[in-house]
């Protein structure tokens, strides 16, 4: 037998590429970094707006609360200028009331004590009223109680713009009367020598033996002591005239 060939192998031709598909590494690398930035930017532009928007929250709430604040400051003022004016007002008001007070008080009356006592006299505003509780005359001691418009009730407690007694003991016993209010631990006395008249006398400022806050006198009159008193600081300075106008026979 004959020995045959052997069928030829059929030509091999090269592959076609799919179309429309890379496989080219290369390109498929760049497609990747194009999608990465893509979603990159979109990022950044979110983020960006967020920040935005939180900053226009930021500055709005800023402009609400300065506005209030500045409402609360134009509030502030406004009250302390109108509170301004009321003070301004009371202030006029009682300066006027205070000078036709004073003016009320013009011309001074004539105070006299009884003749044998020395005939203590000043001077008090005419608006004030005279109450004679012990005149001495059958002896003993001379009260009188000066007070502006009536005089109230008398006790030791009462407030008298004026008080004027006149006693037959010494100066020594006067003095001590007051001298332990002035020695106490809250020196509730301060004590100082004025002149009154031709004379010498003491005074005491503060709390007064009846506990009220006022001004007391003493000074020696023949065999007799004057005690002048005012029990409030409100007339302190009607006292202080009184006491520039005192007159007596010694």
């Amino acid at each position: 037998m004959f020995n045959q060939p052997a069928p030829a192998m059929p030509p091999i031709t090269p592959q076609m590429p799919v179309q429309g598909v890379s496989t080219h590494p290369t390109m498929a690398s760049s497609g990747v970094d194009k999608l990465n930035k893509s979603v990159k930017n979109s990022l950044i532009k979110t983020i960006a707006i967020i920040l935005l928007s939180l900053l226009l929250i930021g500055a709005l709430l800023l402009s609400v609360y300065f506005y209030n604040e500045y409402q609360s400051a134009q509030s502030d003022v406004d009250s302390k200028i109108a509170n301004a004016i009321v003070d301004a007002k009371k202030e006029v008001t009682d300066a006027l009331e205070e000078e036709f007070a004073e003016r009320e008080k013009i011309p001074y009356s004539n105070f006299t004590g009884p003749e044998d006592y020395g005939r203590v006299g000043f001077k008090y505003p005419k608006t004030w009223s005279v109450y004679i509780a012990k005149d001495a005359s059958k002896g003993g001691d001379f009260e009188a109680y000066l007070h502006p418009s009536e005089v109230p009730a008398v006790s030791n407690n009462t407030i008298f713009a004026l008080r004027v007694i006149i006693r037959s003991e010494s100066f020594e016993t006067a003095a001590n009367r007051y001298q332990s209010l002035v020695n106490s631990k809250e020196k509730k006395l301060e004590s100082s020598v004025i002149n009154v008249s031709t004379t010498t006398a003491n005074r005491y400022d503060g709390t007064l033996p009846n506990n009220l806050i006022g001004s007391i006198v003493i000074f020696k009159l023949r065999d007799k002591v004057v005690t002048l008193e005012t029990d409030a600081e409100i007339y302190r300075d009607d006292f202080n005239k009184i006491l520039e106008s005192i007159t007596f026979n010694e």
